[in-house]
């Protein structure tokens, strides 16, 4: 019989915050492990030494599990695992990447390792891998998308019936309503990113943070799709990155464009002509920015709200 998320991470809310770039610092990690969820560290914006104080801030903060989540593309991604285990941490998210490398040495250190996934395929080679559980994140997500763009709605059941581990839904998601449909999917829990950046504790920009409650439901485009396909609000980077993808440049030209510090420029330093604003679709869901534990509280009365609405069809 399967272990349960909520056993596997030993929390008492299936919720994870997912471990976003210059957004999922110690404050938000912690406030959300203090509210029963499970917080994760975003490991992609920082180097090591940085990754090392954030963990140690959210030690002193919660004494709740939390995780952190690393890209294992990051030419550093060893160094930062290494960090993690020092500072004994225990949960990793791992994503953008193939788990092989690195899920056989964190299970032998007695870690839960989750791989982020966007398809079927990629789902059942990290169950081979040793891997826990697996995240099915559908393209509706912010940031760096899977190739195949498979929604979320018909991702996470084929997923479910694909592998044995829990399943993690993620994509899109940002209230209990589509947590609860996510799990008459299968899942046993939902990963909400863009919902969390939204938040009080969230080391976000405001000027980002005032995007994403702005974004209707049309408002994000998928892009980038020569370099590595990535949602984002249509601000002006965004829509320059769609002229010039469609005016038929190459990948070289695009990488060029897109350089090394767009995402920091957007979401950390919300330049609004020059950055990357990274948000999913479920930014039309999200209307004001609130604590991250409200955030918590919220979701689960919208779960049990719509449960009950079913329960009486």
């Amino acid at each position: 019989m399967k272990t349960r998320i909520t056993e596997l991470f030993q929390i008492d809310i299936p919720i994870v915050q997912a471990g976003m770039v210059w957004v999922s610092g110690w404050k938000l990690a912690s406030t959300v492990s203090n509210a029963g969820a499970l917080g994760l560290i975003g490991a992609g914006s920082m180097k090591p030494d940085l990754l090392r104080e954030h963990i140690r801030k959210t030690r002193e903060a919660t004494t709740k599990p939390f995780g952190v989540n690393i890209p294992l593309l990051r030419p550093d991604a060893q160094e930062l695992i290494n960090v993690a285990l020092e500072e004994h941490v225990t949960i990793f998210f791992t994503s953008a990447g193939h788990p092989i490398k690195f899920t056989a040495p964190l299970k032998a250190a007695q870690c839960t390792v989750v791989h982020v996934t966007s398809n079927v395929k990629q789902a059942k080679k990290a169950e081979e891998c040793g891997c826990d559980a697996v995240v099915a994140e559908g393209f509706e997500a912010g940031g760096h998308n899977g190739v195949d763009e498979i929604a979320t709605l018909t991702l996470v059941p084929q997923v479910v019936d694909a592998v044995s581990i829990p399943v993690v839904a993620a994509g899109g998601i940002a209230d209990g309503r589509q947590m609860f449909a996510a799990f008459a999917l299968g899942a046993e829990a939902v990963q909400m990113g863009t919902r969390f950046a939204a938040t009080v504790e969230s080391s976000a920009h405001e000027r980002y943070k005032q995007a994403v409650i702005e974004a209707k439901d049309g408002d994000t485009i998928l892009t980038l799709k020569k370099v590595a396909p990535v949602r984002l609000l249509k601000s002006p980077f965004g829509l320059n990155a769609q002229r010039q993808e469609s005016s038929g440049k190459s990948k070289e030209e695009l990488v060029e464009l897109l350089g090394k510090i767009r995402e920091r420029k957007g979401i950390f330093e919300g330049n609004w002509e020059e950055g990357e604003f990274e948000m999913g679709q479920g930014s039309g869901l999200v209307s004001e920015i609130l604590p991250a534990a409200e955030v918590v509280q919220r979701t689960m009365r919208e779960f049990e709200e719509a449960k009950n609405r079913t329960m009486k069809l």
